[in-house]
Formats: structure tokens, sequence, C-alpha cells
């Protein structure tokens, strides 16, 4: 018997210790790790600025260490604090210790994950910027209930030999991811990070660290125009349904476009994209639709032949033609996640009829932040009215939405909107007897966000997204 018990509780131990290294990202259980210190040997003046919850500015250019990039870590997979080596496809090689990448529900992130970081914790890039970097921008916020820490940013120019501290010491004191921004305007080989500097065991997330360069939005010399500002965040003004991991809320972001996906439609629920002449260039449409297989291998993954004969088109919500730079970023658009079964002369007349319209603003000196989706069910194409298509896997809209802010080309996108800027709204019906006129269904924000439940511009202050949204758009657009 006395056997028997001891024999039990080696059992039990065992599967307890099974069970706890088993659970690598639970936070209530604390792990202790031998940390790799990093040598910190000097201070680097740079302008910083504080700035309220500015979305995730999310792009990635092929020519990242001259181009600059956004890394929202959403490739990588980290589920524990020990010391080790994340590869990232948005950016790179990537260090981490004291840090890993959270999935919880607790952990502050734009999409599905975020850097977690404990103790004197740090997470640093493992290559270079080759032609240094204008800008660093870097997204925190307080892990769940967790109190307050503080953190620098950091860079070596050494290939990571050393490192110095950079600008001024940031608080995380928010549960909400707000940005710092340091005007860093390097001219060097540089790689950055950030260190964990105060509150202990208090946990702190990163999301979307953004290097921005000279060049970056400048294209890679196939085709772009150039003029513009720069490519700017497709999700500068907010997340507006909040996406996330959920099947019919899921977050999905590529440089070309963020969306919203809705597993049990089959389709977006909403697609936002930046608009200026850095994304327009000579590159022909592709006419390449493709299943998108980022999308969980569970998911309702539309295929491309899943509309043939159904009377409606593969309708794009953020357009081929608006991606024109390179062959890649125009295939992109293709995926079967960035389209919904549109009306032809939906797609044909007033759709394409406005998308036209915003892209001579762009030529005129414009960039614009657009945020286009569907609602309802049931559309009539051209064999008839529709609820669903594929034997139930796609649900037919009953209208489509487009949003657009219009600003002169500039920086700081956010802060310059005032209550006189731009704003076009329109809601079209999804069927075949439709005007021509894109005009004729110019709407408010404010009812397409009561269609819709989004809060469409919520990096916008209340008081000016207040008057913008409720304003209807002049109808004599020239």
């Amino acid at each position: 018997m006395r056997l028997l018990n001891v024999n039990f509780i080696i059992l039990f131990i065992a599967t307890t210790l099974l069970i706890t290294s088993c659970n690598t990202n639970d936070d209530d259980v604390y792990e202790p790790i031998v940390s790799m210190p990093l040598t910190i040997n000097g201070e680097l003046d740079a302008a910083t600025n504080f700035y309220d919850n500015q979305g995730p500015h999310e792009h990635n250019f092929s020519g990242k260490r001259s181009s600059g990039f956004t890394e929202g870590y959403e490739s990588g997979s980290k589920p524990r604090y020990a010391t080790g080596n994340v590869t990232l496809s948005s950016s790179g090689n990537w260090t981490f210790s004291d840090a890993l990448i959270g999935t919880l529900s607790r952990d502050r992130k734009f999409g599905r994950k975020s850097v977690r970081m404990r103790n004197t914790g740090y997470v640093v890039m493992s290559f270079n910027m080759d032609n240094g970097a204008r800008t660093v921008r870097v997204r925190h916020a307080k892990y769940g209930n967790d109190g307050n820490s503080s953190w620098r940013l950091i860079a070596s120019y050494d290939n990571g030999a050393s490192w110095s501290f950079v600008g001024t010491t940031v608080n995380t004191a928010s549960t909400t991811l707000n940005t710092v921004s340091f005007e860093v305007n390097e001219t060097r080989s540089v790689r950055y990070g950030i260190s964990k500097t105060s509150g202990g065991s208090n946990r702190i997330n990163i999301d979307n660290l953004e290097i921005v360069t000279e060049g970056t939005g400048g294209g890679d010399g196939d085709g772009g125009n150039n003029g513009g500002s720069g490519r700017n965040s497709n999700i500068a003004f907010g997340n507006p349904s909040n996406a996330n991991s959920s099947a019919n809320n899921y977050f999905l972001s590529k440089p070309e476009f963020t969306l919203s996906y809705n597993n049990n439609n089959g389709t977006p629920n909403w697609v936002s994209w930046h608009l200026n002449s850095d994304w327009l260039g000579n590159r022909g449409r592709c006419n390449c639709f493709q299943q998108d297989r980022s999308l969980p291998s569970s998911f309702n993954r539309i295929t491309e032949n899943e509309y043939r004969g159904s009377g409606f088109h593969r309708g794009h919500i953020c357009p081929s033609a608006d991606r024109t730079v390179t062959a890649q970023e125009n295939e992109n658009t293709f995926f079967m996640t960035n389209m919904a079964p549109q009306a032809p002369r939906n797609n044909t007349r007033p759709w394409v009829g406005l998308e036209r319209y915003l892209r001579t603003l762009v030529n005129n000196g414009n960039e614009i932040h657009i945020i286009s989706g569907v609602s309802g069910t049931g559309g009539t194409g051209s064999n008839g009215f529709r609820t669903t298509l594929s034997n139930g896997r796609i649900n037919v809209p009953d209208s489509f939405w487009k949003v657009a802010l219009v600003l002169r080309n500039g920086s700081n996108d956010i802060n310059r909107v005032t209550t006189s800027t731009r704003i076009i709204a329109i809601n079209v019906p999804n069927d075949q007897n439709v005007s021509s006129d894109w005009r004729q269904y110019t709407t408010t924000v404010d009812a397409i966000e009561s269609l819709t439940g989004y809060d469409l511009f919520e990096n916008i202050p209340n008081d000016i997204e207040a008057v913008l949204e409720a304003r209807l758009a002049n109808r004599s657009f020239n």
C-alpha cells in the first residue's frame, strides 16, 4: 500500500510538471529564466512624440532594409519567455529575452498577436537597416491588469554587439495601445529594439513596431509615380469592428490592405487601405483570382471558381487598379478574401465610377484613406435574386458601401484632419437597376456606422469625428 502511494505521488508530480511545461502561454505560471543581458553604453538624442491610439500603421515592403516596414508579429510563434530567436516574415530575424509573442485575450494587440515583455526583457532586430531610418514608431500598452512599467528604444551600430538608449524613457500606464514616435533621423546602418527598464514583473505589450525611412513608400523602381507622401498605414484611422481572432471578425493584414473576414459569409466584413501615387504604377490587371491560404485551415476558404455561373462578379473591395506598382501587389488584390458577390451593373457602373474618381483625386496631389465593405443579405445579379452562392458557403450582400477620407499629400495624417476635411460616403444596392452615377448613392458616415455597427474613424478626435461623420457629401463633385 505504501509503495502504491509513493508511485502515485511520483506520477502526480510528473504529471503536474508536464502540464506546467506544456502551458506555455499561461500568464499565471511564472517562468524563471536566465536572461542574456544587453550591453547598453550610451544615450542618443531623438525627438520623442506621444500620441493616443493611432492604429497599427500597417505596411510591409519587399525591400524592408532600405524601405522600411511595420512588424506586427503576426507571422511568428514564441510561447515562452526564455531567450531565443524568432523569424518574422514582415521584417526578418529578432532576438527575444524575457519576452514572448502573446496570443491571450489579455494581450493588447491589433490583430491576433503582440509582444509580451516582463522584468528587464528586450526585443531587438537581428538585422540592420542598411541606409538608416528617419522615424521609429512603437505601440505599447499594459498587459491585462498589470501595473505600470517603463521602457526605452535602443539602437546598435555594431551589429548588436553593444547598444545605446534613444530618446526619452516611455512610461506605459494605459491598457490602450498608444503610439510613441522617435524622430531618429539616422543615416548610418543601424538596428533597433525595445528594452524594458522598470516595473519588475509587470508586463507590457508591444505591437506594430514601425521603421520609416526616407525611401518608405517610394516603390521599388517598378513603375511607381513616387509623387506621393509615402505609403501610410492601411488602417491608420482604427480597426472599425475591433477585428481579432474570432471566426466572423477575423483580422487579416496584408501589405496592400487590411480586412475583417467573416467565415460564415465567406466574404470580408470590411477592407481598409491607403491610396496615393506611391501605390500607383503601370502594372496591368493580373486577373489571377486565388484562394487565400493565410486563413486558418479550419476556415471557409473560398476558391476562385465558386462564383462561376452565379450571375455575380467576384467583386473587389480594394480595387486591383489601386495597387499597380509591382506585379505582386496587384496579384495580392485577387485573394478571395478581398471579394464579395457583386451585381455586374453595380460593379461596372457606380462602383468603378467612384474608384476612378478617387484615383483622379490622387493624380491631383491628394492621398486617401478608404474603408469599404458589404452589408445585409440578398442581391440581384444577371441570373436573378440570390441570398447565397456555392451551396450556402458565400453570402450575397444586400449593398456595397465605401467611405473615403481625402487629404492633401503630407504626413501625420490623423493630426491633419479637421472639421472641413473632405469625406465621401456611398452605399449602393447590390442589384442590376442602379445608376451609373455614384453620386446618387452618397450618404453619411453616421448612416453607414448605423447600418454596420462599426466605428470607422475611431482615431479622429471625437469633436472632429462627430462633425465629419454627420455631414452629407456634396453631390456636385467635379
